[in-house]
């Protein structure tokens, strides 16, 4: 049965009809492409990167990693920004303003000085974008005056997000890259600059395969080939960190993220959502399964909001933020026991394999009806059984166990700890 909820939100002053976004990259980059996607139901778009400078892309340049059969669990691409000229994709934004006026358009834009910001910012509000997003991220540009050389340097994000937020009055947003340790430092360095909000992330510099008749990395260019850009399903691990640590972070709190990666289903795009994104953007899934996709991302996170109560976006946008704590801060005085439901077990052996060679020897197998047990006392509640079994439901979680001496130790540990740092 159909669902219908709100699923509008507004985001850096725009109000938009659902979170759904394309991300800057081959799928949007003109206007038939775009259009396509609004008929669709995606709420919104952020065009491929425009500049000055018009690349010369390579052919092939797209590689996958997948496991047993799957899809890409892992999409790599070594195409670098519009390869259309400057003024035709202005107008193409123009064009589709003007015939979607409900719909959200992102100009992305990058240049390769202060003048260039400046100027693409200018022609951006010229062609009636709503927004503005800054590329400091792509990771396979052929010059290292742009891309993420940019955005693992703060002091030219900070000045080339003033240069943009000097040549237009659209609220502007930076893009984050994941090729740097700590992505809080140029966050912080573009909202100086006069940036309004936070994309996170792109992709991460990576090399997928080894073609070993040429002896280097896939995709294969006449011989050769090069470190470029990582995403997809695989991605998306490494894309939540980042961006619960940016909202997380103190000087950044209340900056709107727009999430970014590996997100192909509505619970991908949920995952951000209840960590504090206000909208997501997508290209890997659209590339395997097309625009329609978005139907599911709306009637899955529909169904889930009518299954919890939910009216609007904003009921539940950043809930789970506050339960992810530092290390030390997790409760380490209990364990969950696995549970085992025989009748479903297939006697592949694979817990006991799992538990014996990589984890603590706590699960007991009987030869004769392949079947598991429980060594309790050695068990540690790991639950790498419960990962690795194939089966869905065999394993789960069972009893809890808590445990007051683990409990005594750990807090006569943080009491030591405490009274040392006062004592100092």
């Amino acid at each position: 049965m159909a669902v219908k909820k709100d699923l509008s939100i507004e985001y850096l002053g725009v109000k938009c009809e659902n979170p759904f976004f394309l991300s800057s990259s081959p799928v949007g980059s003109d206007y038939d492409m775009v259009s396509k996607c609004f008929e669709e139901g995606w709420g919104g778009v952020f065009y491929k990167t425009i500049g000055f400078w018009i690349p010369d892309e390579c052919s092939p340049r797209f590689d996958q990693n997948n496991k047993e059969g799957l899809p890409w669990i892992g999409f790599k691409n070594m195409e670098m920004i519009s390869d259309k000229p400057t003024e035709y994709n202005f107008e193409q934004i123009r064009k589709l303003k003007r015939k979607y006026p409900d719909k959200v358009i992102v100009a992305s834009i990058m240049g390769e000085n202060e003048k260039e910001w400046r100027d693409l910012a200018t022609l951006a509000e010229q062609a009636e974008a709503d927004l503005i997003e800054g590329n400091f991220s792509c990771p396979q540009m052929t010059t290292c005056a742009m891309g993420s050389d940019v955005g693992t340097n703060p002091e030219l994000t900070e000045k080339y997000s003033k240069a943009v937020t000097e040549g237009s009055k659209l609220p502007f947003i930076a893009k984050m890259t994941p090729n740097i340790t700590n992505m809080e430092i140029p966050a912080r360095a573009a909202i100086a600059g006069g940036a309004k909000g936070i994309s996170a992330i792109n992709t991460i510099k990576s090399i997928t395969n080894i073609d070993y008749e040429n002896m280097t990395g896939m995709p294969v260019v006449d011989g050769k080939s090069s470190i470029s850009g990582y995403s997809g399903a695989a991605a998306r691990p490494i894309a939540l960190r980042f961006v619960a640590q940016l909202l997380q972070d103190m000087e950044l709190r209340g900056v709107p993220i727009s999430g970014i990666g590996g997100i192909e289903t509505w619970r991908d795009a949920l995952d951000y959502l209840v960590l504090g994104c206000r909208n997501v953007q997508v290209t890997t899934a659209i590339m395997q399964y097309g625009y329609r996709i978005v139907e599911d991302m709306i009637s899955g996170v529909s169904h889930w909001m009518d299954e919890r109560g939910y009216d609007k976006l904003d009921d539940f946008i950043g809930i789970a933020l506050p339960n992810l704590v530092p290390a030390d801060q997790i409760r380490r005085t209990f364990k969950i026991l696995p549970s085992f439901d025989l009748s479903r077990c297939i006697g592949c052996g694979r817990c006991y394999i799992s538990c014996y060679d990589g984890a603590h020897q706590a699960i007991l197998w009987d030869e004769k009806k392949r079947r598991p047990s429980l060594d309790e006392k050695k068990c540690v509640g790991c639950h790498l059984c419960i990962n690795v079994c194939p089966v869905q439901g065999v394993i789960g979680a069972g009893e809890v166990k808590w445990l007051p001496d683990k409990l005594k130790k750990f807090e006569d540990k943080r009491n030591k700890i405490a009274m040392k740092h006062n004592y100092e």
